[in-house]
């Protein structure tokens, strides 16, 4: 899921949203404004009921965010890193750079984020108690209530054994226990959550013919997004079992062709890029410091009239966009990091010492390769 625009980093995670929240924003709060609200909360003004109706859209995303950063909180105790959370129409998504080590982990992990969604439906309840018991604003209570009904739906929808629901993981992590084969799990908690999303299609295809239209696409488009997750995520975890036990060090480029940071656009092609088999140049100080990294669809952004002028450091991706690695990190991890880089290279260091990079183009060749034998006996190609 793109991420249209950032708010930054709560408890060291990227959050972000896709442009499609505010489409879920407007429609949430005005369902309660102008349906929820006048039936349950009789007797306020029209501005009232939007101004309620705003606020609990917004605390639900707030919600949204909760369930997503307890994932986090728990996975960190794993050593797995939430890379960033992205919230978009159907909820939150969490990009995890690397699997759980154990069935137990993964279990805690994906049950982390139901318990926080109940725990926060129980604390509306008892709000929207106080409030009727005090005699508190009618309107305050309708919104607490349906904020503890909006959430405990959520903790019992996302309980639902099918992948990649957290159910579906919960799922995953009993059978992987129980069996011992972690792909085998995947692949059966995968399977489920297909079947999930098309009988979450089939409602939505009836409910078509019996008039109820917006339900109806409603249901389709969330069992369509639940069938292509489920895809992904299957298509991931064989990917992971295919590259057990590989390297970086396996899949990178080593020795990788550095240029004087202080170089200009038409310097780099003349003096490095013709006399080099090489698609990416790191930019470097006079210490050997990475400074910047540049590859050829970089430099044929520039006009050709103006490539003498151009610094190269200009148009190279600054290191904070660039992914770095250690040549003995497992190469899965890597990969699952590269997708939202700059330019979806990794630098590769040996201790504090630049060895090599990491393309798509290795990342080819060596989901490749693994398929001819085993790939702990993977070398790496030659060097530039």
């Amino acid at each position: 899921m793109h991420q249209s625009f950032s708010f930054g980093r709560i408890l060291g995670v990227k959050v972000g949203a896709n442009w499609s929240v505010i489409v879920i924003l407007w429609l949430i709060a005005w369902s309660l404004a102008d349906e929820r609200f006048p039936v349950v909360a009789p007797g306020y003004s029209t501005t009232s009921y939007w101004i309620s109706g705003v606020l609990a859209a917004v605390t639900f995303f707030m919600c949204l965010l909760a369930h997503e950063l307890a994932h986090s909180v728990v996975a960190r105790r794993y050593d797995v890193h939430l890379e960033g959370i992205v919230l978009w129409l159907f909820g939150g998504v969490s990009k995890f750079t690397g699997d759980p080590p154990s069935a137990q982990a993964e279990l805690k992990i994906a049950a982390a984020g139901p318990a926080t969604s109940m725990g926060i439906a129980v604390g509306f309840f008892a709000l929207t108690r106080l409030v009727d018991g005090v005699g508190g604003s009618a309107l305050a209570g309708a919104a607490l209530g349906w904020l503890g009904w909006f959430n405990g739906s959520l903790a019992v929808f996302n309980l639902v054994p099918a992948f990649p629901l957290d159910g579906g993981r919960v799922l995953r992590a009993w059978l992987w226990g129980r069996h011992g084969d972690k792909r085998r799990a995947t692949a059966s908690a995968a399977n489920a959550g297909r079947l999930f999303a098309y009988v979450l299609i089939g409602l939505g295809l009836l409910q078509f013919l019996i008039g109820g239209f917006v339900g109806g696409l409603w249901f389709v488009f969330l069992g369509w997004f639940l069938l292509s997750a489920a895809q992904a995520e299957a298509s991931q975890s064989m990917l992971d079992d295919q590259l057990h036990g590989v390297t970086v060090r396996s899949a990178m480029t080593p020795n990788p062709v550095v240029v004087p940071a202080t170089v200009t656009v038409g310097q780099l092609i003349d003096g490095w890029m013709f006399d080099h088999r090489c698609s990416t140049f790191p930019l470097v100080d006079r210490e050997g410091a990475v400074t910047g990294l540049v590859t050829i669809a970089r430099v044929k952004s520039v006009p050709a009239d103006r490539r003498a002028t151009t610094p190269a450091m200009e148009i190279a991706a600054p290191p904070v966009e660039l992914v770095t690695c250690q040549v003995d990190e497992p190469l899965w991890p890597v990969i699952t990091r590269l997708s939202g880089s700059a330019d979806q290279r990794a630098l590769v260091y040996d201790g504090d010492t630049l060895a090599g990079i990491v393309s798509p183009s290795d990342v080819t060749r060596v989901l490749e390769l693994t398929q001819l034998g085993n790939p702990a006996t993977i070398q790496a190609p030659p060097g530039p």
